[in-house]
């Protein structure tokens, strides 16, 4: 519930924010310039982005890869879809000879106020609400390289509800690029796995994004 009330408070936070903002970014959009670090440039529309991340799941280092499209109205709100997949480093079981990983993904609708964006350097609140599945996988591997594996299965699998409220502190390189370093919470209903906490999804998550498009 804590978790709950923290997401809906930055919810609230960035939109009063954004409209704090209103009357700059008018007169900024009047100018019909966005400032970069390398050139400037007019206009706004949606962009397509990939992510790193690093998270922390069931005790575990879990890498994170991402993509997600938005429409950007403005230069102050993005709105679009985002997906997300994980998997953890694997665990080796004497009894079984097998490693096993928690692995799944999610995805949802993503909205990201943008404050000051025409700045070269400025932050970003995205927020992601949508569903996902994890499953506790089993699998062989060479001793050499554990990411080498084969004969996997899949042991059980659930789905479940997210939340991602996050931040981004975000870079225009170009006019048709930036990178945002950022940093999430990642809020899950209970998991029923066997073996498995029913909060083992939830953490924070750190990581690089890459954005290409009109912005």
């Amino acid at each position: 519930m804590k978790k709950i009330t923290i997401f809906i408070g930055i919810l609230a936070i960035a939109t009063l924010t954004l409209s704090a903002q209103d009357d700059n970014s008018n007169k900024n959009r009047n100018s019909g310039e966005i400032k970069t670090l390398f050139d400037s440039n007019r206009g706004n529309g949606g962009y397509g982005a990939f992510s790193i991340g690093y998270s922390k799941i069931d005790s575990r280092d879990a890498l994170m890869m991402g993509m997600r499209g938005e429409w950007v109205i403005g230069h102050g709100f993005g709105l679009g879809m985002a997906g997300y997949g994980f998997m953890t480093d694997p665990v080796y079981d004497q009894l079984t000879n097998l490693n096993y990983s928690l692995a799944g993904g999610y995805g949802g609708l993503i909205m990201e106020p943008i404050l000051f964006g025409w700045y070269p350097i400025h932050v970003t609140f995205p927020i992601l609400i949508g569903a996902g599945g994890v499953a506790n996988a089993s699998y062989r591997t060479d001793w050499n390289d554990p990411y080498e594996y084969w004969d996997g299965y899949l042991e059980e699998a659930t789905a479940f509800f997210v939340a991602e409220p996050g931040i981004e502190l975000e870079f225009n390189l170009v006019r048709f690029m930036r990178i945002a370093l950022y940093g999430s919470y990642r809020y899950t209903t209970d998991l029923k796995l066997e073996g498995t906490p029913a909060n083992a999804l939830r953490g924070y998550n750190y990581g690089i994004t890459f954005k290409f498009g009109s912005f």
